[in-house]
């Protein structure tokens, strides 16, 4: 089975986008963009009647981002994918969050499609093993879990089934890379994917903090756009722990671990940062940026946090 089909956006590669909600109008914004032909298909006629003025608004979003490629292939409305599918590249489903839907429409797919089409779900919270149970049938089937919007938060996680074939997760990655995208590869299945666990460890300590009258949600929000949110759109929680502590992770471990511990047995949950973690983390973050890159790296995070600040500040005196 050969899924290194084509190489690259310049050969006419085909993506059909199932689904003409606002997760399938923002991927065809971007696919097109980057000169791929997309088919977007929905059998709501008052959703297709509306796909040109919802493309609109993304490609408005693209531009505004400073995101556009300009290399449009062009969309195509369609009520079903009967001509498309026999002969697409790339299958992104979106449809409804429900599970008995998303393994009707991928049995019709791997009836109707290439074995080296590439058969994405850009499903939040259902993995792909639940939709096609047997192993067999998912050599060609994965998740690509999209950030709301996709047409400027260009970041997917690329998570396979047990079943899903590595030349499959490689193709799938280059389609999404090639789109604008970057895509972050998951090792193996797990519910939430990266994004809804980190996000729903957030959300779990910021209601709990408000049941335990801490702080009220006011509170919370202001903590998080005013303290923890500037710094996280430009290093995520590993390098703002790294660029916080002089003396890198292994110092932050070191300093914090025990009081990070002792908040989470609090609220019945395990941390372990034993030192084989911290090894293998602080390995990955010395192949990222060298220890003596690290001052430059906090010098320049500073300058960059200001002048956030000051975008965010004139973005917020915006808001209705």
């Amino acid at each position: 089975m050969n899924l290194a089909r084509g190489e690259g956006v310049g050969n006419n590669l085909t993506v059909a986008i199932l689904g003409a909600g606002s997760i399938g109008l923002s991927f065809a914004a971007v696919f097109s963009d980057a000169g791929f032909s997309v088919t977007l298909c929905d059998p709501d006629p008052a959703r297709r009647a509306a796909v040109d003025d919802g493309l609109a608004v993304h490609r408005d979003a693209i531009a505004l981002a400073g995101l556009r490629q300009g290399l449009s292939g062009g969309v195509a409305i369609a009520a079903d994918g009967a001509e498309v599918l026999p002969r697409a590249d790339l299958v992104i489903e979106c449809g409804p969050e429900n599970l008995s839907v998303k393994q009707a429409i991928f049995a019709d797919l791997l009836a109707r499609c290439r074995a080296d089409c590439v058969l994405a779900t850009a499903s939040s919270a259902i993995q792909m093993s639940h939709i096609l149970p047997d192993d067999a049938q998912q050599r060609q089937c994965l998740v690509v879990h999209p950030v709301n919007p996709p047409a400027v938060l260009r970041m997917v996680e690329i998570c396979p089934a047990p079943g899903t074939l590595p030349q499959a997760v490689d193709r799938a990655a280059q389609l999404f890379t090639d789109a604008g995208f970057t895509a972050v590869r998951l090792g193996r299945e797990i519910e939430g994917f990266v994004l809804n666990r980190l996000q729903g460890a957030v959300l779990r300590e910021a209601y709990r903090l408000v049941d335990d009258g801490v702080t009220d949600v006011a509170g919370v929000e202001a903590v998080m756009r005013l303290g923890l949110g500037p710094r996280w759109a430009l290093s995520g929680p590993f390098e703002t722990a790294e660029l916080n502590t002089p003396g890198g992770i292994r110092a932050h471990a070191a300093r914090m671990g025990p009081a990070y511990a002792r908040m989470g047995a609090e609220r019945g949950e395990t941390v372990d940062w034993h030192p084989a973690l911290i090894d293998q983390v602080e390995a990955q973050r010395r192949a990222e940026i060298a220890a003596e890159q690290l001052p430059a790296r906090a010098a320049w995070r500073a300058r960059a946090v200001a002048r956030l600040v000051a975008a965010r500040d004139a973005l917020m005196g915006e808001r209705p």
